[in-house]
């Protein structure tokens, strides 16, 4: 009967002895299946840092920040870092100061049971970042029609590196007008019409928000241009002429008169805006009268010939070729013949 009895307890602890062999034999040391991917986060915004891992038995997690174990809320209640259940660690918020930054950094979770260990790959969590300030606004233009309207701006310091983009009169530009370019913080329209004129803005933006540059102002005015033309006169002295020059721009351009270049004194000629009135003409009146019209976009002349007859109505032979030529000049112009202006 002992023998029996020996031999049944030897049977049994060799069955357990079996078992609990081949329960071993079942288990996995930690395998990460899940790595963290990098990040980047606004400030005070919540961000997860995925981990899985799977071994036999279930591994434990823990968190690793450039090489210092991660506290987390399963050591303080208090902290704003939570440990899921599937190993991934969360952030309540992300704190981010001038002075303090203690969620940015490197990270690598690593998975543990008494097989050994499996460590994660490296990941970043970076804070976003966009400053206030503007490193170059942009400036005031002012162009005349058809030219061409540039503005730059450097946006602020930023992380992610911002985008950028223009509004006009707080409206975002149209990047389909094939006249607009936006290259970095330049700005340029080609062409330019009097309806882009307005209140341009440089908008920079990252996943923090937008700031916005200082107002520029567009102005696309119009040069001078000559609606009515003074003309050549031959009049006999002491007789009265007039000559009359009108203009449009915008802005409106400022008149004067010329005679031979320099500009006609006051006094002996009356100058009433579009017209210049002499009273009584004198020989010494005789010679090239200019109209000059300018604005802030440009400058426009027109000239007529003032011939002076004595009072036979003798012309001298110079005269004669002189008036000759201005009456051709004059007829050229009424058969619609252009005649270049002066720009500015």
């Amino acid at each position: 009967f002992l023998d029996l009895c020996y031999c049944l307890n030897r049977t049994f602890y060799s069955l357990v002895s079996f078992l609990g062999s081949r329960l071993r034999q079942e288990d996995s040391p930690p395998r990460i299946i899940e790595h963290p991917s990098d990040l980047i986060v606004s400030k005070g915004e919540p961000a997860t840092l995925n981990c899985k891992a799977e071994g036999r038995p279930t591994p434990t997690v823990e968190w690793y920040k450039d090489g210092e174990r991660v506290e987390t809320d399963r050591e303080n209640p208090r902290s704003h870092r939570m440990l899921l259940p599937s190993g991934s660690l969360f952030f309540l918020r992300i704190v981010h100061g001038r002075r303090s930054k203690p969620d940015d950094g490197n990270y690598v979770c690593i998975a543990r049971n008494y097989l050994g260990e499996a460590v994660s790959r490296n990941a970043s969590l970076e804070v976003a970042l966009l400053r206030d300030d503007f490193r170059q606004n942009p400036q005031d233009v002012v162009v005349a029609v058809g030219e061409t309207a540039s503005f730059e701006c450097q946006p602020p310091r930023g992380h992610p590196e911002p985008t950028v983009f223009w509004r006009r009169d707080k409206t975002q530009l149209d990047l389909k007008d094939d006249r607009i370019m936006v290259r970095g913080g330049k700005l340029t329209i080609s062409n330019t019409k009097k309806s882009d004129t307005g209140i341009y803005v440089c908008v920079a933006s990252n996943m923090v928000g937008e700031r916005e540059s200082e107002k520029a102002q567009l102005s696309v005015y119009e040069r001078p241009a000559f609606m009515q033309r003074p003309v050549n006169q031959v009049v006999l002295v002491d007789e009265s002429v007039e000559f009359r020059c009108q203009v449009h721009g915008d802005p409106p351009p400022a008149l004067r008169w010329k005679k031979e270049d320099v500009d006609v004194p006051r006094g002996r000629y009356d100058r009433e805006d579009s017209l210049l009135r002499i009273k009584k003409a004198s020989v010494s009146d005789q010679g090239t009268f200019t109209c000059v019209a300018e604005n802030r976009v440009g400058k426009a002349e027109a000239s007529a010939y003032l011939t002076i007859r004595g009072t036979d109505g003798y012309l001298s032979l110079c005269d004669q070729r002189q008036t000759s030529a201005n009456s051709l000049l004059a007829k050229r112009r009424q058969q619609g013949e252009q005649f270049e202006e002066v720009g500015a």
